[in-house]
Parts: structure tokens; sequence; C-alpha cells
């Protein structure tokens, strides 16, 4: 039922998310404490503020109504920034943090190393670069659990 209503939602509401000029970066149709939420996770050159969330959630709340999604099934319709503790996933999240600095933890060591952290430069299918100092760091994608951004506290 969440595939397919995540695919639904996917072909029918992001081109109106992204007409009003936004990326829907991931859609999560899934259970909460409070129940069922159907949560649209949207970005945006310059980050996103609450009063894109309230743009996108007016623009597709009737479109959604129509479209009914999940048949009978009640839920709460979530908008929301990606947040900086997002995990990076996909190709495209990847190219929208090129040049900035990443941690990233392997599931097995590699040189002795699971935790890396430096400039990502690069990637392609196969590996993520990233530049520590001086040094560039070829990870293979296979052996990536984790990349996120990195957070000075």
């Amino acid at each position: 039922m969440a595939s397919k209503t995540i695919d639904l939602v996917q072909e029918k509401i992001n081109p109106i998310i992204e007409n009003l000029g936004y990326e829907v970066v991931e859609v999560e149709f899934a259970k909460k404490v409070d129940g069922m939420n159907l949560t649209f996770y949207i970005d945006k050159v310059g980050g996103i503020q609450i009063d894109d969330c309230e743009t996108v959630h007016k623009a597709i709340d009737g479109q959604l109504d129509e479209l009914n999604p999940t048949g009978e099934l009640s839920y709460i319709l979530n908008v929301s920034s990606v947040g900086l503790d997002r995990p990076i996933k996909t190709d495209k999240d990847l190219e929208r943090n090129i040049g900035k600095e990443v941690d990233i933890k392997l599931y097995k060591p590699l040189d002795k190393n699971k935790e890396f952290t430096g400039d990502l430069i690069a990637f392609d299918s196969e590996n993520v670069i990233i530049k520590s100092g001086d040094k560039e760091i070829s990870l293979p994608r296979k052996m990536i659990g984790n990349i996120v951004l990195h957070l000075d506290f």
C-alpha cells in the first residue's frame, strides 16, 4: 500500500510542486504516533522557509483530496524541509552537496577506518570521492552505510 501510494503521488503531485519551483527530495507514507502520515520533503536553492512549506501544502491539499491516493485510509499531510541531518542517499542528493563537507560511515573498514570526513568532490555509479586535507579518498558506494552533512557544534 505504501509504495503504491508513494508512486501515485510522485506521478501526479510532484509535478505540481516542481512547477512552483521546488524540488521534491523524498515522499514518505508511514505510520507515526499520530496515525498515517504522508510527508513531502522539499528543497530549493537558498533553502526552505516555513512559508514555502505552507505554499506547497495549500497547492497540493485539494489535489490530494481529489486523487485520493490512500483509498479511504485517513492520513495527515506534512510538507517539510529536508533537514540538515537527513542522510544523503541519491545521486540528486550527492549532486546537491558537491563541495560541502560530509561524514561517511562504511559497513566495514577500509584501510582500517570506518568513518571519513571530507569535502564531497565527485561521485559516479561505483564510488564517492572526498577530499580530506590534501588527500583525495575514493570510497566504494557498496561499502557506504551512511553519508550526512558534517555539522560542527
